[in-house]
């Protein structure tokens, strides 16, 4: 049976609105190694994540008059006090910039002013919200950690962290990655296989191109390359050999969750929000059909 939505029917998103969607579709959908409506991590819940997608869309939704650090650092905070953990840090990072672009500029056109003007008090307000938000796996850096003072340019901080973390390396490149690589490929496979199939598909399709940074961050070069590997076994599997997607599906996710979470791909999560957002802001994301079930 087939849940269908018709958004044409709606008339233009709010930004609070597009931000509100893109979180609650990309944490829904089970996708595999992350918490869903199907699996909860052991101190982190979907309810943490419902809890704290309407408190970060607020602010930001005003992005571009709070200030992109002010928007990013008031968010985590309350995601924080209500949840008591690091539930959307990178997916906040994520979303403040684009929040920020002008309404009546695309956000390919906006992004690149929308970064550069970004201040010492933004980078300030930054680093406070990565410091407050206390995400897993960061390690230590000779300069600009997070454990220090900020720098005064936050894109060279960035631009720093970016062979490690690709929410970083969108600051240093204007967004590239999301803007021309993921939107895209949610666009095209929410269109060719629903919204749920759709969003998985594209989990899948990233892990095997980009293996994910916060599973390198935690677990090192070896068990990444290990689950882009994976990923790739369960696309072929999906467009080869359907009888075994299912059960080469299920242990690779059953390999993400395998030592206590720690091969969360959380990073591919916070893309995948990202360009959720992209596409409806900008995007032909107004018609999808939500089905049950994850099989092709």
């Amino acid at each position: 049976m087939a849940l269908r939505c018709n958004m044409a029917q709606l008339p233009p998103l709010s930004l609070e609105q597009c931000v509100t969607l893109a979180c609650l579709w990309e944490v829904s959908v089970p996708k595999l190694g992350n918490v869903h409506r199907g699996a909860d991590f052991a101190d982190t819940t979907l309810y943490d994540f419902v809890t704290s997608v309407p408190l970060i869309a607020s602010p930001l939704a005003k992005a571009k008059s709070m200030g992109v650090g002010a928007s990013v650092l008031e968010a985590v905070s309350l995601s924080r006090a209500a949840t008591d953990g690091n539930t959307h840090l990178g997916t906040v990072l994520l979303l403040a910039p684009l929040c920020a672009v002008p309404p009546e500029m695309s956000l390919k056109n906006g992004i690149e002013a929308v970064l550069q003007s970004l201040t010492v008090a933004d980078s300030s307000a930054v680093y406070e919200a990565i410091r407050r938000a206390a995400p897993g796996g960061l390690g230590q850096r000779d300069r600009w950690d997070v454990s220090g003072s900020e720098p005064d340019d936050l894109i060279a901080a960035m631009a720093l962290a970016s062979d490690s973390d690709r929410v970083a390396r969108q600051y240093s490149t204007n967004f590239q990655d999301v803007l021309q690589q993921v939107a895209p490929l949610l666009r095209q496979a929410i269109s060719q296989w629903g919204l749920v199939r759709g969003i998985l598909r594209t989990q899948l399709q990233l892990m095997s191109q980009w293996p994910d940074s916060l599973i390198a961050r935690k677990c090192g070069a070896a068990t990444v390359v290990e689950s882009a590997n994976r990923a790739q076994e369960v696309l072929d599997s999906w467009d080869r050999e359907p009888t075994q997607f299912d059960s080469c599906m299920a242990d690779f996710d059953f390999w993400l969750r395998s030592d206590g979470n720690r091969r969360n791909p959380g990073t591919t999560a916070d893309l995948i929000a990202a360009g959720l957002f992209c596409e409806l802001r900008d995007g032909d994301l107004v018609r999808f059909s939500y089905e049950e079930g994850v099989l092709p």
